[in-house]
């Protein structure tokens, strides 16, 4: 079972406040990537005094401590997700915004042969499709 995002914050000696603690449990429970604004409605149904500025630099804390993962998709808000060990991409669908996460072994050889045909070592990389659900 992976660390919640309280835990992470625990294990790093990041200092959990009692609305940092409901920002974490709210941003472990989704199950998509949220912006700040979407963060902020969840949180203020469970507490109605934590600011958006609140929610702001406590999103910026946990990204700058390795703990949330910040995409910025193209013609989007900025979108966060729990950093995990575990790498996957992206395929965001324009009209709605959904996001697919996912891995295909295809696309990770071929990644590694381009960058070798280049003399290169891949280290890392980020992939994003974007695209329209078919009908």
């Amino acid at each position: 079972m992976s660390e919640t995002i309280e835990q992470k914050c625990l294990s790093k000696g990041v200092k959990l406040t009692d609305q940092r603690k409901v920002i974490a449990q709210v941003m472990s429970a989704s199950t998509d990537h949220p912006n700040v604004d979407e963060l902020y409605n969840r949180v203020s149904k469970i507490d109605s005094k934590i600011s958006i500025a609140t929610v702001y630099r406590t999103v910026k804390l946990f990204e700058e401590s390795g703990i949330l993962a910040k995409h910025e998709f193209k013609g989007d808000k900025a979108r966060y997700e729990e950093l995990n060990e575990g790498h996957h991409d992206h395929l965001i669908d324009v009209k709605s915004g959904e996001i697919i996460e996912f891995v295909d072994e295809e696309i990770e050889k071929l990644q590694k042969k381009v960058a070798e045909k280049y003399g290169y070592t891949l280290v890392d990389h980020k992939l994003e499709l974007y695209g329209i659900k078919k009908k």
